[in-house]
Parts: C-alpha cells; sequence; structure tokens
C-alpha cells in the first residue's frame, strides 16, 4: 500500500472503510450528515487532515448518487424549484469565505449550534410552522444567507438546509434530491480549495478512492431502508440526526 499516505495501515483502511460504509447508511436515510459522521469516526484515529482529505471523494459520490437517483431530469426540477435558495447560497458562499478571519470560528460554531437545536426541538415538541406560499421567497432568500454565509466561513451548509425543507414540509423524494444538489455542489468546491491548500494530493486522493465504493454501498442500504419510511418518519428520523449535529457543533464550538 505504498501509493497511500504513511499512516494508513491496513487496519486503519478497514477502519476508514467502515466508517465510510456507516456514514452512507446515515446518509441514505436521511439525506444529510455523512461529513459530520465521518469527520468524527476518522479523526478519533486519523489525523484532522487526513480525515478530511478521506471524506472528500466519498461525498461528492453519494451525493451525485443522491441528487440522480430519479434520473437528470427531476434533479433539474429540484433545482428549478429552489432556485432562489441555491442562487442566494452561492453568493453568500463566496462572500462568507472571504470573512473567515473577522469571526471566531468558535462563536460561529456556538451560535450555529445553538439555534439548530432550539429549531430542531421546537420540531420534535410538535411545533409545525406553515409559511404562507407569499413568504416562500422570503424564507428562501434568508435560509440562502444563513446557509451560504455559514458554509463559506465553517464549510458547514447542511444542517440550515435541512432547516428550511423541514419547515417548508418538503416531500421526502424531493427533499432528498434538492439536499443531494445542495451538497455535491458544496463537495466539489470543498475539494477543489483543498487541492489548492495541499490537503487533498496524490497521496490522500488515494485514500479517498478506498472509500468511495463502502460509502456507496452504505447509501444504497440506506435509501432501502429510507424507502420503507413514510413522510412522517422520515421527518422524525431527520429532525434526530439534525439534533445530533446540532449537539456536535456546540461540542465543537464548547472545545476551541
Amino acid at each position: 500500500m505504498s501509493f497511500l499516505p504513511p499512516d494508513i495501515t491496513l487496519w486503519a483502511l478497514a477502519l476508514a472503510c467502515g466508517a465510510a460504509f456507516l456514514a452512507g447508511i446515515v446518509k441514505g436515510i436521511v439525506g444529510f450528515a455523512m461529513p459530520m459522521v465521518m469527520i468524527s469516526l476518522l479523526s478519533s484515529f486519523l489525523s484532522p487532515e487526513l480525515a478530511l482529505a478521506g471524506l472528500m471523494l466519498p461525498t461528492l459520490a453519494t451525493n451525485g448518487v443522491q441528487a440522480l437517483r430519479e434520473g437528470p431530469s427531476a434533479a433539474g426540477r429540484a433545482v428549478r424549484e429552489f432556485r432562489v435558495f441555491l442562487g442566494v447560497g452561492v453568493v453568500a458562499l463566496l462572500i462568507g469565505a472571504q470573512m473567515v478571519a473577522l469571526l471566531e470560528a468558535r462563536t460561529l460554531l456556538l451560535a450555529i449550534g445553538g439555534s439548530i437545536l432550539f429549531f430542531a426541538l421546537l420540531q420534535l415538541a410538535g411545533w409545525r410552522p406553515r409559511p404562507a406560499p407569499r413568504h416562500r421567497v422570503a424564507i428562501e432568500a434568508g435560509t440562502g444567507v444563513l446557509a451560504g454565509f455559514v458554509g463559506g466561513m465553517s464549510g458547514i451548509w447542511g444542517p440550515p438546509t435541512v432547516m428550511l425543507l423541514t419547515a417548508l414540509d418538503t416531500p421526502k423524494a424531493a427533499q432528498m434530491r434538492v439536499q443531494g444538489v445542495v451538497y455535491g455542489l458544496g463537495a466539489v468546491a470543498l475539494a477543489v480549495a483543498h487541492v489548492g491548500s495541499g490537503i487533498l494530493n496524490l497521496a490522500t486522493a488515494a485514500f479517498s478512492v478506498c472509500l468511495v465504493v463502502p460509502a456507496l454501498a452504505g447509501i444504497r442500504l440506506g435509501f432501502a431502508l429510507s424507502d420503507r419510511f413514510d413522510q412522517a418518519t422520515f421527518r422524525r428520523a431527520t429532525l434526530a440526526v439534525l439534533l445530533v449535529a446540532a449537539l456536535n457543533l456546540l461540542r465543537r464550538g464548547l472545545m476551541m
């Protein structure tokens, strides 16, 4: 295994493949949280830089599968339906990326984690807002600003996206497609950025490639499990994972 980074022993590779498989299952069930699961598991026995490099290509591959699961035309409809959110989010992401030095990461993580925790708890307690159709553009734009700005500064855009889709009571299939498109675009940007930073090089890319097949196997199993869920069960599962994501963000912020 000379083509892999020196830290990747046979046992480390086996554990990493297991982490990718588990993260794929979670993503297949609820549509998000793959980077959170992978970075948490991989960084427990690898350096943070190697863990970050390892998740890039599996994340890119699984988001492509998720976005195109029902065909390119369905993915195109999802893009058109949420074009305001996506367009505003991209602009906000570019702005947020330039403002990293202006706000402490700890403050950002605590603010995001606290907001998402509050939202998830309210939803699990039965709060179900019904935004009027005339307010949808404003809601999409506002959430796009939040998701993009936060994503540009921290690489975390999943939870705000899920907040929007859940608040709008988006049907399960459409929610999965939209998340695949949003996170897929983010994964491309992340990979390109870290080719420039040196984190994603030939050796770490080879390691990341090794994790693609387990991740794809996991997401296929997750899809099969998710297909058994009705909309209410899917919503509860999504909120449960969102709650875990919020607690993880708070943990990271408090440990800084």
